[in-house]
């Protein structure tokens, strides 16, 4: 089964694993997103989180309000502003997800063996004998022996914060369970997912259009995350409505997170602008031993179609601890080694003790672990799924892939004005970093060069915080040679470029940069070696 092939196929020399690391100034080519909340909103903690390698900002409105979140972006603006450093915004929906409202707030005990109704009556305190839940059709989606799963903060794994159910009987519209296990349940909210159960509700809700057409729009977010994704015409329906509330470039990320989603996911890949694998709830719906099957699976899949593909629920730990285990610093590598674009925290940076050190133990792991990655392998793979005659396109990007390769190019550099000829190349997973020189088209926002320097220009383009999700791309948007231009000026956009490279350290003198450039209806691949001046 592809994925998960390193470099070394020999056994690896202890020497090499006893060598320290090497320090880099270059963030992995695995991108990193954080979701931002209580422990990770002020300014000071996201400017360290976007220092230490964060590329997206996950905002995640299963927890609290508009307004709140709405403070933490204005935060997340300043923060952008003063590091120089570019980061997408990502709105996550929702969606179908079943919630028990503990609506006193008092920790509630549920001990083994013993039973507990759910039921649709909210008028219900919840207790050890009685949880109320959001939807009225459980107890008709359910059947005696299935298994449903209630905790806080979704899935962590950790069995004294959440507890498993067994279906005993259905009466009218409630459920009574057998508890399997003893916990004890914190919080306001606690998520409930019924294991390989079909729930009846919309993917996309009344609730996450609201947020969409309100705080999504007046922020003109670069990214959704459609949480239960389960069929393509669920991406569809979300791309017909993101067109009526004039969010035109706003791309889709289907989040794959229950049986019924990977029932349907080549349809719903072919959808999507990229692909998320909630492994939480995944790992509910599915036997353990088959979980890295699906992860492999699914991310072979995403790197031949060549859309990004981010997985969940790497270091849960590290919501507690400085440090992770070693299997789950294993987890991340092998993720890399899949072909993985981006790791997604959640809980780490959201409510976790250490949100700063654990997106740069992530972004360590993963910059160790691209050095292991068999391109070469992955590159072939890839080249062969791609088939006979391939398109001019997909030629141009995989021979610039194949020189830099042969050159020992530090970098590609791409100018585009989309975005699509950087993912093209990207697609061929190049172990250099590629450097996407935007020139804005005449549909792009308005610039302002003189606010914020090279970083104010890449904040205005939509298209360029997008790449940020996407392994091993870094933009830079320049302006335009002229008024009006119609072609980018190639000699100040690869000076853009060779500074901005030199500037954070992956460019010295004497390296050589492969440059890729669409003219007209053709494309030019050149090698040049860069002369610091």
């Amino acid at each position: 089964m592809p994925g998960g092939q390193m470099l070394i196929e020999e056994p690896v020399r202890l020497a090499s694993v006893l060598a320290p690391s090497k320090e880099k100034y270059f963030p992995s080519l695995t991108k990193i997103v954080g979701t931002l909340g209580p422990k990770s909103r002020s300014v000071e903690t996201i400017e360290a989180c976007l220092v230490a390698g964060m590329s997206v900002a996950r905002f995640d409105f299963s927890w609290l309000n508009a307004e709140y979140h709405q403070e933490t972006l204005e935060n997340l603006r300043t923060a952008v502003n003063n590091v120089k450093k570019l980061c997408a915004v990502m709105l996550d929906t929702v969606g179908p997800e079943l919630q028990v409202c503990n609506t006193s707030g008092n920790p509630i005990e549920l001990n083994a063996d013993n039973h507990v109704i759910i039921t649709p009556d909210l008028s219900k305190v919840p207790s050890a004998e009685v949880l109320p839940i959001n939807y009225t059709d459980l107890a008709k989606a359910v059947k005696k022996g299935d298994t449903i799963f209630v905790g806080q903060y979704l899935f962590t794994g950790s069995e004294t914060t959440s507890v498993w159910l067994e279906v005993l009987e259905t009466i009218d519209q409630d459920v009574k369970c057998l508890v399997k296990n003893s916990a004890t349940l914190a919080g306001s909210i606690f998520s409930m997912h019924a294991s390989q159960v079909q729930i009846n509700l919309p993917t996309l809700t009344s609730a996450d259009k609201q947020v969409i057409s309100t705080w999504g729009l007046h922020n003109n977010v670069d990214l959704v995350s459609l949480s239960y994704t389960r069929h393509a015409e669920d991406v569809r329906e979300l791309r017909a409505f993101l067109k009526t509330q004039n969010l035109l470039e706003t791309q889709i990320y289907a989040k794959v997170e229950n049986i019924e989603g990977l029932e349907h996911f080549d349809e719903i890949l072919q959808e999507a602008d990229g692909i998320i694998l909630s492994r939480g709830n995944l790992g509910i719906d599915l036997p353990p031993e088959k979980v890295f099957y699906f992860q492999k699976s699914a991310i072979s899949k995403c790197n031949m179609a060549g859309k990004p593909a981010i997985i969940t629920r790497v270091v849960d730990s590290m919501t507690d601890n400085l440090r992770p285990t070693r299997a789950e610093a294993t987890d991340v590598a092998n993720a890399v080694l899949d072909g993985t674009d981006g790791i997604l925290l959640g809980a780490e940076t959201l409510r976790g003790l250490y949100p700063v050190d654990t997106i740069r133990t992530v972004g360590k792991i993963c910059s160790e672990a691209e050095g292991a990655y068999n391109q070469s392998l992955q590159f072939k793979r890839i080249v062969q799924h791609a088939g006979e005659p391939m398109s001019h396109a997909e030629s141009v990007a995989s021979s610039a892939v194949r020189a830099a390769v042969k050159v020992k190019a530090a970098v590609i550099v791409v100018f585009t004005s989309s975005g699509r000829a950087a993912r093209l190349i990207a697609k061929y997973r190049p172990p250099m970093p590629v450097l996407a020189v935007m020139f804005p088209s005449q549909k792009t926002e308005p610039l302002n060069s003189s606010s914020f320097g090279l970083h104010s220009i890449l904040n205005s383009c939509v298209q360029a915080r997008q790449s940020l999700a996407v392994r091993g791309i870094y933009p830079i948007l320049a302006n335009p040679s002229s008024a009006g231009a119609v072609s980018p000026d190639e000699e100040s956009g690869l000076k853009l470029a060779l500074n901005y490279g030199r500037s954070v350290g992956i460019i010295k003198p004497y390296d050589r940069a492969v440059v890729f450039q669409k003219i007209s209806d053709s494309a030019v691949v050149k090698i040049i070696e860069y002369e610091d001046s």
